[in-house]
């Protein structure tokens, strides 16, 4: 492997490494980039993820897309055209299979034949990779909206290029936000230099004037994560796509339940995003924000599910976003029906509607939480390119293995876990122990005093089982876990 640095790759060596990869399965033969172009050239704007997000930033609509995917062809894109019709999606997402996801292509064949034996999917996901271009290809043809790639694979460089080639617009992840919450233990200079390939991948339809967007997973474990961690880690993941020439990036960020909070973290993402890459010359790239519902646990019942949903809408009308990603009230339950996906569409575009015109205030509170959040992403951010001597990419895996960089409840070995995160008394997610985060004394006391205020209203001492208590806190009706 060539020495990972942050440095646009060389047509050359992009080329030698595409050979190795598209001859890792026998799919990667039907890839021809000459047909992908051309494919790509003849499909409608309303189909291509860059021009659809680029008439929302500019009218303010909040688009919405579900997750979904199944292991049989036929049903997936049956499944997809209801999300469409029927639950009003404006983004439809193919979302990746397991094995696919290690790369075990061959456990993945001998799905799709027990699936099909079965006359049901047992697959939790479309094994794209198996099926080929012109199998995928289906799928944009069958549609009439942009069609997403949604995964979580350290390795996705064969799976872009078929999925790209059969004329998908938008792929999600990146080599830390697709490594340390999903992995246990793919080195990061692996994952990033992966991930270059697939940003390389992109760039070269860009130069096409076919502009691919990507989108950089926020939510991480999906579990009490501070939005300065999955703001820094969405921003590096951002200026990393942009050095090898990706035109159109999203910037994820996963629903905390405060509503100031999670309103100061779009806020504050849309304009540090921003702030970054024209900093560092990436002025032409667009960049729009995804809002993830609510990722930890949800209630059982499918009311209370629902009512969690309709907090998310709210929180992403009021606070402004681009995009959102919906859950279901089968969310505690497994794999959703397709009537579970179109209930949290309908839920969460009835609640947007009615929400339209209105924003949240701004406060003294979430003017306070917004300059929290930006002090502390410029802290981490500073001490990552410190510890690369100026190269971002040998920069994130130094802050890594230092603990300036940190992922809490991870399976990742290459993330130490030493930050733990909690509430405060209004259910604004906070650190109980920042671990070795480059944090200034101030914004450590910050931290301290408002745990401290908790402790004292719930009378008890500040610690793991108030951690613990959160965690479950929202699939038993409460924001803070309080002790009953």
């Amino acid at each position: 492997m060539v020495k990972l640095e942050n440095r646009k790759w060389e047509l050359s060596h992009f080329e030698q490494e595409r050979e190795a990869v598209l001859k890792s399965w026998p799919t990667g033969a039907e890839v021809d980039l000459a047909d992908a172009f051309e494919f790509h050239r003849s499909l409608p704007e309303s189909k291509i993820a860059y021009y659809k997000l680029k008439a929302g930033l500019n009218d303010g609509t909040i688009y919405l897309q579900p997750r979904a995917g199944v292991a049989l062809l036929s049903e997936h894109i049956n499944l997809l055209s209801r999300l469409e019709t029927e639950g009003e999606a404006d983004f439809l997402p193919t979302t990746i299979d397991s094995y696919t996801r290690q790369n075990r292509y061959t456990e993945a064949a001998r799905g799709i034949e027990e699936s099909k034996a079965a006359g049901r999917s047992l697959l939790n996901g479309l094994p794209a990779v198996n099926y080929g271009v012109e199998n995928c290809r289906k799928i944009i043809k069958a549609l009439n909206n942009p069609v997403q790639v949604r995964h979580g694979t350290p390795d996705a460089r064969l799976l872009a290029e078929i999925t790209l080639a059969a004329g998908f617009t938008d792929f999600e992840g990146g080599g830390i936000s697709y490594n340390i919450p999903y992995a246990k233990d793919v080195p990061l200079e692996r994952s990033l230099a992966h991930w270059q390939y697939v940003d390389r991948l992109c760039g070269v339809y860009a130069e096409q004037g076919l502009i691919i967007n990507r989108e950089m997973f926020g939510p991480l474990t999906g579990t009490l994560v501070p939005p300065c961690i999955s703001h820094a880690i969405g921003i590096i993941e951002a200026l990393l796509a942009a050095e090898q020439g990706v035109k159109s990036i999203a910037i994820g960020y996963g629903q905390g339940g405060n509503l100031y909070q999670d309103t100061a973290a779009l806020r504050t993402l849309a304009r540090l995003g921003r702030e970054y890459l024209d900093r560092f010359g990436f002025q032409d790239v667009q960049l729009t924000t995804v809002f993830h519902q609510w990722m930890g646990g949800f209630p059982q019942d499918e009311s209370r599910a629902l009512g969690v949903i309709a907090w998310g809408a709210a929180t992403a009308a009021l606070a402004g976003v681009n995009k959102v990603i919906v859950k279901t009230p089968h969310e505690a339950l497994g794999v959703p029906t397709a009537e579970a996906n179109i209930a949290g569409l309908l839920c969460t575009r009835q609640v947007i509607r009615m929400l339209n015109e209105q924003k949240v205030a701004v406060t003294s509170y979430l003017k306070q939480e917004e300059d929290v959040i930006i002090q502390e992403v410029d802290e981490i951010l500073s001490k990552v390119f410190e510890l690369g001597e100026g190269d971002l990419a040998v920069g994130v895996v130094r802050s890594f293995e230092a603990g300036v960089l940190d992922i809490p409840f991870a399976p990742s070995r290459h993330t130490q876990g030493k930050i733990m995160p909690v509430r405060d008394k209004e259910g604004a997610i906070r650190f109980l122990n920042t671990g070795n985060l480059p944090f200034s004394k101030e914004i450590k006391e910050f931290h301290r005093l408002k745990i401290e205020e908790r402790g004292r209203l719930e009378r008890r001492e500040p610690g793991f089982h108030m951690v613990i208590d959160d965690i479950y806190a929202i699939s038993k009706g409460r924001l803070v876990g309080k002790p009953r």
